[in-house]
């Protein structure tokens, strides 16, 4: 498989079609079928600390990498704008040392959030913009 179209859905359906990848922006989620045939179900948290996610035309990207460790096949490839950039076959070294980086990442940005003051939103707010949403979808 060389490309992969967008489909932007509520919730992942339980069958993935092959060259279709499936992005819930409500859930931050992204899944879609390895690129290299295998079959295998590829689900790929969205946010901060994940991948990101980004639309240009129409076609999708996801950064960082794919990166299928776990999987027999090891696949490891791009989604840029629509295609699958193929890259090298990572070592056994280079598995481990990508998931220890990771793992320090995420380790790293929560200790931060939990250091972070804590932004409280009063009941009003919370009215006002309810509210603002509903009066929005009416108009």
């Amino acid at each position: 498989m060389n490309t992969i179209d967008l489909k932007l859905i509520d919730h992942l359906p339980i069958h993935l079609e092959e060259g279709v990848l499936y992005v819930s922006k409500e859930f931050e989620i992204a899944g879609h079928l390895c690129a290299c045939g295998c079959g295998s179900k590829i689900i790929t948290p969205l946010g901060v600390n994940e991948w990101t996610f980004s639309v240009y035309n129409g076609k999708p990207t996801l950064k960082p990498s794919i990166g299928n460790w776990q999987l027999p096949c090891q696949s490891h490839y791009w989604i840029d704008g629509g295609k699958i950039l193929w890259s090298y076959k990572w070592s056994e070294d280079e598995i481990k040392a990508g998931q220890l980086a990771e793992e320090l990442q995420r380790k790293e940005y929560y200790e931060k959030r939990e250091q972070a003051p804590i932004h409280k939103v009063s009941i009003w707010d919370s009215i006002k913009k309810r509210f603002s949403k509903i009066w929005h979808n009416l108009f």
